[in-house]
């Protein structure tokens, strides 16, 4: 990885680009993001840098993480994150990665928590057919219907789509097309969507596979 970020989803919007077309983008408020710590091969096995984002009220920090700010001497931050870049040497401890790290035409992969949804039936959760809803079948039209197997081997078998628990995990979007970069307001807008809501956090990062 040669570079990456921590930012937190601003919503989406629309731009057009030099030849007039509309392109859909998702705005991030990316960085300022410091450096809180450097791992090093030496002492922890191995090379990665540490950056946090969102500064966070002093009393609302417990006091081992109290203690790991203030040796960087770094304000507080909400969120923390390793990333293991390609050259970790070039990172120092209090310095800081901000959005012009990226430019327009990147190529990078957008990592969040997708929105979260409750329990939800296969129908939603799987995109399940329908049953018949003639001859009979009565109130139950969205249910699952048979799940398989008959009397061998009298089970349901392991790892079947059923209904559930739906969102609030981690997705990854890969191979997002940087559109426009403001520096300034610390702003990144992201070629098409990206997960999570509206004020959730999310990592910019090169694309992992690139075309």
């Amino acid at each position: 990885m040669q570079k990456g970020i921590i930012g937190k989803k601003i919503g989406m919007t629309q731009i057009f680009d030099d030849k007039g077309n509309v392109v859909p983008v998702t705005v991030v408020e990316a960085g300022p993001c410091p450096v809180v710590q450097k791992k090093t091969v030496e002492v922890d096995g191995y090379a990665a840098v540490q950056l946090g984002f969102a500064v966070q009220k002093q009393q609302r920090v417990t006091k081992p993480l109290k203690g790991h700010f203030a040796k960087a001497d770094v304000a507080p931050q909400k969120i923390l994150k390793e990333f293991k870049f390609a050259d970790t040497a070039a990172y120092e401890v209090g310095s800081v990665v901000k959005a012009d790290a990226f430019a327009a035409g990147d190529k990078v992969d957008v990592i969040g928590t997708s929105k979260g949804k409750g329990t939800a039936g296969a129908i939603k959760r799987w995109n399940f057919s329908r049953l018949k809803e003639s001859h009979g079948t009565g109130p139950v039209a969205r249910h699952a219907g048979s799940l398989g197997a008959c009397s061998d081997p009298s089970r349901v078998y392991k790892g079947k789509k059923l209904a559930g628990h739906l969102g609030s995990e981690r997705v990854t979007v890969q191979n997002l097309d940087i559109v426009k970069v403001d520096a300034e307001n610390n702003l990144i807008a992201v070629k098409g969507a990206i997960p999570g809501p509206k004020g959730g956090y999310v990592v910019i990062a090169d694309a992992k596979k690139k075309a």
